[in-house]
């Protein structure tokens, strides 16, 4: 059964609130793109473009291209610096102002309040703590109509082949589509081929669940290792986490178990399989090309405590793969008409939605609950694509970003999910921002003369407040992201207590975001009789910015709105910096010289030698590979045998 806000997706029209930020005036010769009624400037935004968002996506669609039409003589002539333009330029200068503003005063102005919170597909986002004025975001939406914002939206949304680098399409959003869908990739609707995909899972899936597909000694599969590394693994176990206590996903998944291989560490081969019975279990391969190193060898470990067992006939049933290289998963001794596949404009980061997150997460909790999470994913790529900008939540969010990093100079942001559920959020987000956007040149090459990305970190409330929020209050300024749930997936309340657990929980939720607005001054804390000589020690100087997300629950629909929306305000703030969010050239320099360490660590270990400086590497590096060396029982490696896993594993 279909989660109710999925309706959307069939043509229900999405509500939308008004908005009352400040258009463009016409003295800036900009079009106006508020959703209110209120008339400004001669500009009567309220009758026509409320009018024809309301009346459905296709309509608004059709407005937001002509007036991506008319301002495109305002965007950045291609190979410009978005640092050039006067829209940047006039953000530059606006920053004076808004250093002379505090948040604790910003915040007693309730037209702005207003104006800064927003509500969509059900999700409540309040941008009211972020260090901006109406001014602020009027700039902004110049800044996103001089980088062609919503030209480059639309090349994503068409497949053109944005990321330049690799000459792909970038197309994460087809892997939710909904069957009736077009997407069109280099002449080709792409989205049968998507549910063809889809459709040979669900089948799959259900044959293991069911207990039709047995592994090779007639027993039922109840265990499932997905092996995979970045992100292979951070999407797929974010939306295992965040579904694991969900009790319609936790009453589906029953008696099964999921769980992630990912570090070439043997430590976490012997957790992923500790208690694990071979004969119950089936392993999922996840590597596109089936050459990735960490993958790869993990893949081989697993398949040998198998093999030891059970025989290398147990290969065929109890191991499949997620992967495009049909030839290489044949040799290694998996049937390939057990190999799911995916495409080359999902990038990994993006690509928990395809058969790399969907298998494993519809092994453990069926298909159905894992088309609900497509379905949310979906309902927000089509939010993305077709709200205007003042309305729009990833653009908003992505502004906000684009402002804290570029013109305020706070160069992380910490994810806090006052949900134990979306504990794994932040580290999936880590990797999709960072790979992302963490750029020195731009898509033509060109270096950067600004900053780029986030470092970004974090950890669930209340535990983060026990951990890192010294520093955020009163050390370095971090921008916040505050994530609230309306209702539980776990609800207690206790006799006798004041509030239930989980409204104590969001007690934080609220308080915090006001702690780091308002702080506290020195005359307050003079006005409670506190010693002089700890004053400065309990002043909080405040005006530090937040943003809050609420949901009203956390089920596999919105988890998946909640990942499209954080995914597409990665890719706003790569459109506006002008970076290509969709490479990561930055991972291959490390693995090239692991190579050549590999090839020298087999020379030493097989011929009984040190490391030496003819190996071509600098002192360092050689006493350091040298004093590992001297720390083994023995340089030279001892005859191979199948040790380990299986006898390890055992004793545990």
């Amino acid at each position: 059964m279909l989660h109710a806000s999925s309706r959307t997706l069939a043509g229900t029209k999405p509500s939308v609130q008004a908005l009352s930020i400040p258009p463009v005036g016409p003295a800036t010769g900009h079009r106006c793109l508020t959703g209110s009624s209120t008339v400004h400037g001669g500009c009567e935004s309220g009758k026509v473009h409320t009018r024809t968002v309301l009346g459905g996506s296709t309509s608004a669609r059709s407005v937001s291209t002509q007036v991506a039409k008319l301002l495109q003589p305002m965007a950045a002539p291609k190979g410009q610096s978005i640092a050039d333009t006067p829209a940047w330029h006039a953000l530059k200068e606006h920053v004076a102002e808004i250093d002379q503003l505090h948040l604790r005063d910003l915040m007693q102005d309730e037209r702005r309040c207003m104006s800064l919170i927003k509500e969509s597909e059900g999700i409540y986002i309040d941008f009211t703590r972020q260090r901006v004025t109406s001014k602020t975001m009027e700039l902004l939406l110049n800044l996103a109509e001089a980088s062609n914002l919503r030209g480059k939206i639309d090349n994503m949304f068409s497949g053109e082949h944005i990321n330049s680098t690799e000459d792909r399409a970038v197309l994460h959003t087809a892997t939710r589509a909904r069957r009736d869908q077009k997407i069109i990739v280099d002449g080709k609707n792409v989205v049968p081929d998507v549910w063809d995909v889809l459709d040979k899972i669900k089948a799959f899936s259900d044959k293991v669940r069911s207990g039709e597909w047995k592994g090779i000694t007639g027993k039922p599969l109840k265990s499932v290792v997905a092996i995979g590394i970045g992100g292979s693994f951070l999407g797929p176990l974010f939306v295992h986490t965040a579904l694991r206590t969900e009790p319609t996903a936790a009453k589906q998944a029953g008696d099964r178990q999921l769980r992630f291989l990912a570090n070439v560490d043997p430590i976490d081969v012997a957790r992923a399989l500790s208690g694990l019975d071979p004969e119950t279990t089936l392993v999922v391969v996840i590597s596109k090309t089936f050459t990735t190193a960490e993958t790869m060898l993990n893949a081989r470990t697993v398949r040998q405590w198998l093999v030891a067992q059970l025989g290398q006939e147990a290969v065929a049933k109890h191991m499949v793969a997620v992967s495009t290289n049909l030839k290489l998963v044949k040799e290694f001794g998996i049937d390939p008409e057990n190999a799911f596949g995916f495409w080359d404009w999902v990038g990994g980061r993006y690509s928990v939605c395809s058969a790399v997150g969907i298998l494993p997460l519809s092994l453990q909790y069926g298909f159905d609950i894992m088309q609900e999470f497509l379905m949310g994913a979906n309902n927000i790529d089509d939010h993305f694509k077709n709200m205007p900008f003042d309305s729009n939540l990833p653009v908003l969010a992505g502004l906000m970003s684009v402002w804290n990093v570029s013109f305020l100079g706070y160069p992380a942001r910490a994810i806090l999910p006052y949900c134990q559920a979306l504990s794994k959020l932040a580290p999936h987000i880590q990797q999709v921002s960072m790979e992302s956007n963490g750029k020195g040149v731009d898509i033509n090459g060109k270096p950067l003369p600004f900053e780029t990305g986030e470092v970004d970190f974090g950890e669930p409330g209340t535990n983060g407040q026990h951990s890192f929020y010294q520093l955020i209050h009163q050390g370095r300024v971090v921008p916040c992201d505050f994530i609230g749930i309306v209702r539980s997936q776990q609800s207690v309340y206790l006799k006798r207590e004041i509030v239930s657990n989980h409204d104590e929980l969001m007690c934080n939720f609220f308080a915090q975001a006001d702690a780091l607005a308002y702080g506290k001054t020195p005359e307050q804390l003079r006005s409670e009789n506190v010693p002089d000589y700890l004053i400065p020690h309990k002043t909080f100087t405040g005006n530090r910015p937040s943003m809050s997300i609420m949901l009203p629950s956390c089920t596999a629909y919105t988890v998946g709105q909640l990942l499209a929306m954080y995914e597409h305000r990665v890719a706003v703030q790569g459109f506006i910096w002008g970076v290509n969010s969709f490479d990561q050239w930055g991972v291959e320099l490390g693995k090239v010289l692991a190579s050549k360490v590999r090839t020298c660590m087999n020379t030493a270990r097989t011929k009984n030698r040190v490391i030496l400086p003819t190996d071509g590497f600098n002192y360092s590096t050689t006493r350091m590979i040298n004093k590992y060396l001297e720390g083994k029982s023995s340089l030279l490696y001892p005859e191979g045998h199948d040790y380990f896993p299986v006898e390890l594993i055992n004793k545990l």
